[in-house]
């Protein structure tokens, strides 16, 4: 027997849901800059999985409402399903992916019912501005999850991983905990640096 839900959505508000759930299964297609532990490229859809998971460890610990963290966190790469990744080192105009974003965001979410689209434009606002604690930590969990792939993955010869050294500092130093998380990784990444330059290469290559 089915049963009867209490939301007050139409035919066309779950017509709507459905059709912005198909849009942002682009995500799952959208590669990232960095690579998996068997050598295959990343997906955005997969750091964000791995960010909410690490929201979701560590929300108690943070002093945060954790439910609100792991929105944030579920939609802070939202509009890259129509805009692609830009790799953190590569050359950007002040406030141009931004924009970017935030007119992609409007299309993704337009077919959307007025509360989850509205909702969803806020919480990615939110994380844009860090303007509330679950916004700035979410950002700093972000790089900290780059960070944490970087160092884990089977990165090409030319990715350049002492640039992680340096990325997204201000980010990490939000809260003591991402201040200690950053430090381990931190000496993963030079270890990994180490490992890599003593790494013998095969003859003919440089």
């Amino acid at each position: 027997m089915r049963g009867r839900y209490d939301a007050a959505m139409d035919d066309d508000g779950i017509g709507g849901t459905l059709a912005f759930l198909a849009l942002a299964e682009r995500l799952k297609d959208t590669l990232r800059n960095g690579r998996t532990a068997s050598g295959r490229t990343e997906s955005t859809a997969e750091h964000t999985w791995r960010l909410c998971l690490l929201a979701l460890v560590l929300g108690d610990e943070l002093g945060v409402d954790t439910g609100r963290l792991l929105k944030v966190c579920l939609v802070h790469d939202l509009a890259e399903a129509l805009t692609g990744d830009l790799p953190a080192p590569a050359p950007r105009r002040a406030g141009v992916k931004e924009a970017r974003e935030r007119e992609a965001l409007g299309t993704l979410t337009a077919t959307l019912p007025s509360g989850p689209r509205q909702q969803i434009l806020a919480l990615w606002e939110e994380y844009e501005t860090g303007a509330t604690p679950e916004g700035r930590l979410a950002r700093g969990l972000d790089k900290l999850e780059t960070i944490l792939q970087h160092a884990q993955g089977v990165n090409p010869p030319e990715f350049d991983l002492a640039y992680n050294l340096d990325y997204g500092r201000k980010d990490t130093d939000a809260h003591p905990l991402l201040a200690a998380l950053r430090d381990r990784l931190d000496a993963a990444t030079r270890a990994r640096l180490k490992a890599d330059a003593s790494a013998p290469t095969l003859p003919g290559t440089p």
